[in-house]
């Protein structure tokens, strides 16, 4: 039975493509091996029979044992150079994969103007191979280098071809969005988008990681954790998600500013939109004119309407800032304030809603028990007590 390589020439372990790229190897380095050794050969017949000295000095089973060995010396040469042509080409194969579209674009484009820009110049000065070849080389090495330096302008339109081919728009680039650290280090975005209400290209800037790195370092247990906790959200949005979460450095890098300057600078830069849970950043974005993506305020909006007089079933956590309250949570987080509730913690009671109250935090609701005034006397004793407390019956 056939054994199973443990891995390729470029680490991977997928056996169907290791097989696949072992098949490839094999033909290419015998393609390229017969066309050595046939080179060889000719080479061989060429010194034996052109060139006078050698001619002249090998008799005929000399002749033929010459050309054996050109022949095996092109075998020979021609296989070392098409193993490490091989390798070279597979690791070119896997730097394209992890490469970005736009510098696989960039790349294919200088190819091509090198390739072009060689033409030309070959049939203008009218040069042979060798010189062409060289000119090639040299045109396409500057070509490639040119386009890949401008690869950054070339990345905000690149993702909006399949959206704008998809709705008929008129192919203006799709704006980005932008995470914020702290949105990374909540996690509830990765949710918000594998949901599907955040799509197209997802950018985490390079300031971002650092400032996420640097809480990950930090010798405080709690930020350490914090820190760990938000690049876990970014690899689980990496495999997970069929997004394109991608990093991205301001031009600014050098300059030492807050991570929230260099956050509206680069969402101005790229006509972006900044996803956070930050409240002041929100505000300094939305003042500079960029758009802003709040969660905490698209969590307000998901939460249930709930109504005056509406009743629900809550249960009694902990006690009220003023005498005589309760304290209970919805599902979603919204506290309930229940009036005549202090000595009811850890009950779950009926209740009647009697306000709403919206704060910038969320929503907070006010109840009193459903049907209840069992707590009326304990309530108007503590309201009489001027110690706050009620007072005790004395016989």
């Amino acid at each position: 039975m056939a054994k199973k390589p443990e891995s390729t020439p470029t680490g991977t372990t997928d056996y169907p493509h290791a097989v696949a790229l072992q098949v490839w190897r094999a033909v290419f380095i015998t393609v390229m091996v017969v066309l050595g050794g046939y080179a060889g050969y000719q080479i061989g017949s060429f010194v034996t029979t052109q060139i006078a000295v050698y001619r002249e000095a090998l008799t005929p089973s000399g002749a033929v044992l010459a050309r054996i060995a050109f022949c095996v010396l092109g075998l020979l040469s021609t296989y070392l150079v098409a193993s490490a042509a091989f390798n070279l080409l597979v690791r070119t194969g896997e730097r394209l994969k992890q490469m970005e579209p736009s510098e696989k674009v960039a790349t294919f484009l200088g190819v091509l103007i090198g390739l072009l820009l060689t033409l030309i110049l070959s049939l203008i000065l009218k040069t042979g191979v060798g010189l062409a070849v060289l000119i090639a080389i040299s045109l396409v090495y500057l070509s490639v280098v040119a386009t890949t330096s401008m690869k950054d302008d070339l990345r905000l339109y690149l993702p909006s071809s399949a959206a704008a081919s998809a709705d008929g728009s008129d192919g203006k680039p799709e704006r980005c969005k932008i995470l914020d650290t702290n949105v990374i280090i909540d996690g509830r975005v990765a949710d918000i988008c594998r949901a599907g209400f955040i799509e197209g290209p997802i950018y985490v800037p390079g300031f971002v990681l650092d400032e996420l790195q640097h809480i990950a370092d930090s010798p405080d247990g709690l930020k350490r954790a914090r820190g760990r906790r938000g690049l876990d959200i970014l690899n689980q949005m990496r495999t997970e998600l069929k997004l394109m979460v991608r990093t991205y450095d301001s031009p600014d890098e050098g300059e030492r500013e807050e991570v929230d300057s260099k956050l509206v600078k680069l969402a101005k830069k790229l006509n972006g939109k900044i996803v956070t849970n930050d409240f002041n950043l929100n505000k300094v974005a939305e003042l500079q004119g960029v758009e802003v993506l709040n969660i905490n305020e698209l969590a307000n909006a998901l939460k249930p309407v709930v109504l005056p007089g509406e009743e629900m079933t809550v249960t009694i956590i902990k006690e009220g800032k003023e005498m005589n309250q309760g304290v209970a949570y919805l599902d979603d987080g919204t506290m309930i304030v229940v009036e005549g509730a202090r000595r009811r913690i850890g009950e779950t009671l009926d209740v009647v809603t009697s306000s709403v109250l919206q704060t910038a935090a969320g929503k907070m609701i006010f109840a009193t028990i459903a049907g209840g005034d069992e707590d009326e006397d304990y309530d108007r004793n503590v309201r009489a007590s001027p110690r706050g407390g009620p007072r005790r019956k004395v016989y």
